[in-house]
């Protein structure tokens, strides 16, 4: 699951991307409002888009809401197969690029997974309000991985095509259009740190 992802989306790339898949942002913020961040991890705060009447508007989020079961920890990835988000509040998470660790010994490998062919990665998410000062959080969706992420993963998050941004938010074509994983290719990958040597199994 993706538990660390990386934000260093430039803001004149973001406002491009953003006014290349038709979706108008506020006048009112800047840079100041998308910061960039090599590791964004659970409990952190990052901005995330969402929409705010005809706008969409960055907003400062904690990366992993609150289980509903006090027992359980912050939910960061949320399976999307077979599951409705018309009563959900949906955002973009803006990303240059996610991790995903393979090996069963620590530390684990890393690798990094960006956009082939953009700087600017938007991944499908959910976000609730917080609770008293509590500040608003939000959850990444998951998928089965594509092509791309399959040799080293079994779960992959959604990156959505520039196409469906608006459709997400607006939740204007079906979830199994919208959530899915990208062509073969679309995503270029990077080892970042090779991990400990695997456990030898049973003889």
């Amino acid at each position: 699951m993706c538990n660390d992802y990386e934000q260093n989306v430039a803001w004149a790339a973001y406002r491009a991307a953003m006014k290349a898949a038709d979706l108008a942002i506020s006048d009112r913020q800047s840079e100041r409002d998308l910061p960039r961040a090599a590791d964004v991890r659970i409990g952190d705060i990052a901005p995330v888009a969402r929409q705010a009447d005809d706008l969409v508007e960055l907003q400062p989020m904690q990366f992993g809401m609150r289980s509903s079961n006090l027992r359980r920890s912050a939910i960061f990835n949320f399976r999307s197969e077979g599951r409705h988000f018309t009563n959900s509040r949906r955002c973009l998470i803006p990303a240059s690029a996610f991790f995903e660790f393979s090996g069963n010994r620590y530390p684990k490998t890393r690798h990094r997974f960006s956009l082939s062919t953009s700087s600017v990665m938007a991944i499908a998410g959910i976000w609730r309000e917080g609770q008293g000062n509590e500040s608003a959080a939000f959850a990444m969706l998951t998928i089965a991985p594509g092509l791309d992420v399959a040799p080293i993963h079994n779960r992959q998050v959604v990156v959505l095509r520039p196409d469906d941004w608006r459709a997400w938010l607006e939740l204007s074509a079906p979830e199994e259009e919208l959530l899915r994983p990208l062509p073969a290719g679309s995503l270029a990958v990077e080892l970042v740190r090779q991990g400990a040597p695997e456990e030898p199994g049973p003889i």
